[in-house]
């Protein structure tokens, strides 16, 4: 009896197995050492006696690292100047002696010894400043003492940069969120008038800064607010006010104009009223350009 012929799996070709297999559409993937830099400083782990950044820059230092210098810049600007040039020191007792006493004529005394160099200083402002005058300029001086503060009770600091420099502007609206401020201006006590004149240059020579120091003596109401509602400082009662305001221009700027640049507070001045804590908040001290 003849044996059934046995049935053979069909073989595929080699090269269509090769290609089939999966590991072929595979990337081949290549795998090369490379050499990082070679660290000379290794920052200290948290447990390292190198803690403070002085240890750590010394540390530094010894591996042979030089650190870039680093430059501190300080944001300037030309509109303005940075402080007060010789400041006018108010005599003690200012509005309160008479001058026929013998306080009084040491007063006008040293007046008529700074007349000298505010006369200098007068001249040059002149120069650039045809329309100055001592005469007129302490009224030109409170409308824009007035209009400063008005502004700043309005939250107007669009107008209010017209008003005052750079250098005023952050010492009148430091503080002021989440608080009310109602200031008026009563009445003039007496008419106000110039107590001193500067004119000194910065930067290079020629770059003239006129600063002007006018006498106000009037009456003044403020009240602030807080965020309750409740008041934080001041009464609404007119008080007295003596203040001794500084106005600058630059004068080498045809389109400047005069601005209110601070206020110089005598050292025999009476302390201002603290400021009431609300519910545990304090903010920093705002308000430094208000009258009291």
């Amino acid at each position: 009896m003849a044996e059934a012929p046995s049935v053979r799996a069909p073989q595929l070709n080699t090269g269509l197995v090769t290609i089939l297999r999966p590991t072929r559409w595979a990337l081949p993937v290549t795998v090369l050492p490379v050499r990082t830099k070679k660290r000379h400083f290794i920052p200290p782990s948290v447990s390292s006696k190198y803690v403070s950044m002085d240890d750590m820059v010394k540390r530094a230092q010894a591996a042979g690292i030089v650190a870039p210098q680093e430059f501190i810049e300080r944001p300037i600007t030309l509109s303005c100047t940075a402080g007060i040039f010789d400041a006018y020191v108010p005599p003690e007792g200012d509005a309160r002696v008479s001058s026929l006493s013998r306080e009084g004529l040491k007063q006008r005394t040293e007046h008529l010894k700074q007349t000298a160099s505010s006369q200098l200083a007068i001249r040059k402002i002149k120069e650039h400043d045809r329309e100055y005058s001592s005469k007129t300029f302490p009224e030109k001086a409170q409308e824009i003492f007035i209009a400063a503060h008005e502004c700043l009770t309005q939250f107007n600091r669009h107008k209010l940069h017209s008003l005052v420099t750079e250098r005023c502007y952050p010492e009148m609206v430091r503080g002021n969120r989440r608080r009310t401020i109602r200031w008026s201006f009563v009445e003039s006590l007496e008419p106000p008038r110039v107590v001193q004149v500067r004119c000194p240059d910065m930067v290079t020579k020629g770059n003239l800064y006129g600063q002007v120091t006018v006498r106000m003596h009037s009456r003044q109401s403020l009240v602030i607010y807080d965020r309750f509602g409740r008041v934080e400082h001041g009464t609404e009662e007119p008080r007295d006010v003596l203040e001794y305001v500084v106005f600058e221009r630059h004068m080498m700027n045809p389109y400047s104009s005069w601005r209110m640049h601070g206020k110089i507070v005598p050292s025999w001045a009476p302390p201002k009223e603290p400021i009431i804590k609300v519910s545990g908040f304090v903010e920093p001290r705002c308000h430094r350009m208000m009258s009291y």
